[in-house]
């Protein structure tokens, strides 16, 4: 088992994020990085009636290089009623959908104005459902690198790159349709196999 794993900070993060933090004693979320665009801190993928499908975050502008813990959400469109819509579209049919909406829909209905709040909150909630992840802290400052016993992986996770992740399958709404979806958002995990989900992520 890894001593301890640094993480991004990530919107609904995919299977793969959470496998890593389960095979770590110790986890570390980045909040001091500066903003990056177009990764899974700011979005997630579900699977649809429609295929793969990206939920992005908007965020405002960083006037100049923005610390993460920096970064506010936009609320210039209804992004909360979109991605709650998608979720329940695609989820309405899975098995565990209803038994875990009640601890997800509050996060979009409430304004949350910095990133890293609706990020954590969320994280909590998918911690708490899948249980024995290791408890998260937060970094106290950027640091470029770290010393041994420290597995970085701020970078290995891209939305814009195929997954190289090699975990189990399991059961999806619609894979008979398009077949098993690959390293999807850990929220695909949950609906489908709730209390199991534990057992998907194990190596």
């Amino acid at each position: 088992m890894v001593q301890t794993t640094l993480l991004p900070i990530s919107y609904l993060g995919p299977v793969s994020y959470y496998a890593a933090m389960l095979q770590s004693e110790n986890v570390l979320l980045e909040q001091w990085e500066h903003y990056v665009k177009q990764t899974y801190r700011t979005r997630c993928k579900i699977a649809t009636g429609n295929g793969v499908m990206d939920l992005t975050v908007p965020i405002e502008k960083p006037s100049s290089k923005c610390a993460m813990k920096d970064l506010r959400i936009a609320y210039k469109e209804s992004w909360q009623q979109i991605h709650w819509r998608a979720l329940e579209s695609a989820y309405r049919n899975s098995p565990f959908f209803d038994y875990y909406r009640d601890d997800f829909e509050p996060f979009y209905s409430k304004q949350i104005d910095f990133l890293v709040d609706l990020n954590l909150g969320l994280h909590e909630v998918v911690a708490s459902l899948i249980g024995k992840l290791p408890k998260v802290e937060l970094t106290q400052a950027y640091e470029a690198t770290f010393e041994d016993g420290v597995v970085d992986m701020r970078n290995a996770f891209s939305p814009k790159e195929e997954s190289s992740y090699k975990g189990k399958t399991y059961y999806q709404v619609f894979d008979q349709k398009f077949g098993f979806q690959n390293d999807l958002s850990i929220v695909d995990l949950l609906f489908n196999m709730g209390p199991e989900s534990i057992l998907v992520l194990r190596p």
